[in-house]
């Protein structure tokens, strides 16, 4: 680990998954070079308002609800994919704040979550070899020698996109919207005629029936703004070093840097080399971050990088998403929590129950059993108080559209329904309903975790 940091000394260390075979080395420099001189897209006060809440969840005082595309693309970019995806999320935060007890933090995988780490380099189809497909802000879907061709330029447009995503989230969140008196409108169609979506309904009932009671006493979203406007913020793997530096600023109030790409950026499990670029970058810049753990983390591996990343032990400055997979999370996660909390570190613990259940069906299709993401969401919620940490958060790729990409849930998918909508430009996503039910779960468990600790306070 270098002592002095900059925004460009991850050019010195390894880095893996950061695409190389660019055609014309020059006119990426022109891009970053570029994207320099552009507005930030978010603001270093921000990101220190997200820390202070995650902060507080690290206290398990709130919870981490983080979520959205797996990877967004310049095809589906549509104001009514952005708002119903939003309001997905609202409506998970609704049950997880009303049914789990406590306040929700609320994060999106959105406005700048294109590139992707791939497991191959290259894919075969039909006696054809090309380039993978790493996410739209690199190359195209279509499996073409041209689409594949790594294009300096959609770095532009990846920024335009993000940009444009954001002044609509803002308008969301900030412009009434979000005012809880529209608990009911937001009910999607397809989930309001799932079980999930009668649950959701009856929550809904009870909040406007305390709403109604709060105004009879004075207490309005005029009278009381929080009411009817959210804090919402955004998120990304910070998977192309080049572009996180060239958006990373700095802060003019206290002279920090900051990535303004997003208000919080991750690690992924496979860039997470104590000695590689990825960990070199973040641990400069003074946004919240994230790193996902896997199967194949040590409980030192873990502690020496979380001594990199969050040195001052600062709570609120680091997340470790958990992403095991069903079979291997009862096993793999103790022995991390163990380590973590023998030495005292300040984390939030959040689960991905995504990236470890996925497989491959006859078919051909990627997808996620809805049954094997639950279980690894029990397992999370279980294991974490046995070893005296907080379950503080979920972690999970979905989308507000009707998709039919994981198998099960409320809308009951079945293999043979994957070929209806699966849409997705990467992995399979939950839909509203399968991401709604996954919030019921999360909050029974928030429930137990607060009886159990009211009951152990008694005595």
């Amino acid at each position: 680990m270098r002592e002095k940091w900059s925004p460009n000394s991850w050019r010195a260390a390894p880095a893996k998954h950061i695409p190389n075979d660019y055609p014309d080395a020059s006119a990426v420099a022109r891009v970053e070079a570029t994207l320099r001189n552009y507005p930030p897209l978010v603001f270093a006060g921000e990101a220190r308002n997200l820390k202070a809440s995650l902060g507080r969840v690290s206290a398990g005082e709130a919870f981490l609800l983080q979520g959205g595309d797996c990877a967004e693309s310049f095809k589906e970019f549509h104001p009514d994919n952005i708002r119903d995806t939003f309001r997905a999320l609202m409506q998970m935060a609704v049950v997880l704040t009303f049914a789990g007890g406590k306040p929700v933090v609320k994060v999106g995988r959105i406005a700048g979550q294109f590139a992707k780490p791939r497991s191959e380099p290259t894919e075969t189809q039909d006696g054809v070899t090309l380039p993978s497909y790493r996410g739209d802000n690199i190359n195209g879907m279509d499996f073409t020698p041209e689409e594949r061709i790594p294009d300096p330029e959609r770095l532009i447009r990846a920024y335009s996109q993000s940009a444009a995503t954001l002044n609509l989230i803002r308008a969301f969140a900030q412009g009434g919207y979000a005012d809880l008196r529209s608990v009911h409108r937001w009910t999607l169609g397809f989930v309001a005629d799932s079980p999930a979506g009668e649950r959701y309904k009856k929550i809904a009932d009870k909040i406007s029936e305390a709403l109604e009671f709060m105004a009879a006493c004075g207490v309005t979203p005029e009278t009381t703004p929080q009411m009817k406007q959210v804090d919402f913020y955004t998120s990304h793997e910070a998977l192309l070093l080049g572009y996180e530096e060239a958006m990373t600023r700095v802060d003019s109030t206290t002279g920090d840097w900051y990535d303004t790409s997003a208000h919080f950026l991750w690690i992924g499990d496979r860039t997470r080399q104590l000695d590689g670029a990825h960990v070199e970058f973040m641990r400069g810049v003074k946004n919240p971050i994230g790193m996902k753990c896997g199967p194949s983390l040590e409980p030192d591996d873990l502690l020496r990088l979380i001594d990199a990343l969050n040195p001052d032990n600062e709570p609120g400055r680091l997340t470790l998403i958990a992403r095991f997979g069903a079979e291997k999370a009862a096993a793999g996660l103790p022995r991390l929590v163990r380590a973590v909390q023998k030495e005292g570190r300040n984390v939030v613990w959040s689960c991905d129950p995504m990236h470890g259940n996925t497989l491959k069906t006859q078919s051909g299709y990627k997808t996620r059993p809805f049954d094997r993401i639950l279980a690894e969401v029990r397992t999370f919620m279980e294991v974490l108080p046995a070893e005296g940490a907080y379950p503080g958060g979920v972690h999970v790729e979905m989308t507000g559209a009707q998709v039919t990409e994981c198998l099960g849930g409320a809308s009951a998918v079945t293999e043979e329904d994957l070929f209806d909508r699966y849409h997705t430009h990467c992995d399979p996503r939950l839909n509203g309903a399968q991401a709604l039910d996954l919030a019921f779960l999360v909050a029974e468990g928030l429930r137990n975790t607060r009886i159990e600790a009211r009951r152990a306070a008694n005595g």
